[in-house]
């Protein structure tokens, strides 16, 4: 696949995968300095998949994300200090401080929301796209989520029902190579997890996920594709995380050896080389990209810090839609 992408359009690629390593950097720290309030799994070795597929989505496209979501939210558009706020549990947050790392929603950029249980978003966009398809909108849905997922059972009824309904869905299956410390040689007996798709008529793909440009051009191809109404697609990135499944994980079930492997493939590494190589690019600019992404990450961080924790009185409100009464039923039709 030859690459065509203009040096504009790759610098601002490498400006958001940047934002999203110096994000999920800050989120360590926070997490070592105890400030966050609940488990931080951070998307360090992963962010061209989220950005390479994003950059092609509007806020009426929709996404479903994974417990590792900062770089799906960040990548669609999210803003820094709210996320941060979450983090540390601060009203100011996307969930007021209540739902934390794992639970970030977006609804004003399209994004469903990051989901703690393994496989939860799956059939959630399966529905999304349906009600895309049922209104005619001329959007799609993405569903991102890890190898250990594609083991649920939650992905084998979607990707079914979802190629029966021939919906506008494109599954991700972002392999990294670990449901947890579980290693994919050991959970499954195929070798590509795009694979699964022949059982359910559709199309599947793998792309080398840590090549910002193979994701990009290809997911553009797949988009057209499904909004064509070929149906839907599964998506494998093969990839791997950098750092441990969550911070404080020990990782006795890898070795350094292929964690240093696979960081000579990291994907902002690429992406740099790539710009210097073949678009010219310097690497002051590229370091100077680095530090306005570094200095906006923490500028954040730090006003998220001073905003307060939910109050008391508040603990019981949003569990419910106000308007749920207000709400009209109609019949289901596909017409």
């Amino acid at each position: 696949m030859e690459n065509t992408l203009s040096k504009e359009t790759l610098l601002e690629l490498y400006r958001v995968m940047v934002r999203i390593r110096a994000f999920e950097n800050e989120a360590i720290e926070l997490a070592k300095a105890n400030i966050t309030r609940a488990a931080v799994h951070t998307y360090n070795g992963e962010e061209a998949i989220a950005v390479g597929v994003c950059a092609h989505l509007t806020n009426k496209d929709y996404i479903t994300s994974t417990h590792r979501g900062h770089g799906h939210c960040i990548a669609k558009g999210a803003d820094l200090r709210r996320m941060f706020a979450e983090l540390m549990g601060r009203e100011t947050g996307y969930c007021k401080g209540k739902g934390g790392s794992m639970h970030i929603a977006d609804m004003a950029t399209g994004n469903l929301g990051a989901n703690g249980i393994v496989g939860g978003g799956i059939p959630m966009a399966m529905g999304a796209g349906l009600g895309q398809q049922v209104a005619h909108e001329p959007n799609l849905t993405v569903s991102f989520f890890g190898d250990g997922a594609s083991n649920e059972g939650s992905f084998h009824e979607a990707l079914n029902m979802a190629s029966i309904w021939n919906l506008p869905v494109v599954f991700i299956c972002e392999n990294n190579k670990f449901g947890i410390s579980t290693s994919t040689e050991k959970s499954m007996n195929i070798e590509r997890i795009s694979d699964r798709a022949k059982a359910y008529g559709i199309k599947g793909i793998t792309v080398d996920g840590n090549d910002l440009v193979k994701v990009y051009q290809t997911f553009a191809e797949v988009k057209e594709e499904v909004l064509a109404g070929k149906g839907p697609v599964l998506l494998e990135m093969d990839t791997y995380r950098m750092s441990g499944h969550y911070f404080g994980d020990n990782e006795n079930y890898r070795s350094r050896e292929d964690v240093e492997k696979w960081k000579e493939k990291d994907p902002v590494l690429r992406c740099e080389q790539l710009l210097m190589n073949d678009y010219e690019v310097t690497e002051d600019e590229l370091k100077a990209i680095e530090k306005e992404e570094e200095k906006t990450v923490l500028a954040a961080s730090e006003l998220a810090k001073q905003d307060p924790e939910p109050a008391v009185e508040d603990i019981m409100n949003d569990l419910y839609d106000p308007t749920f009464e207000e709400i009209e039923w109609k019949v289901f039709s596909k017409g």
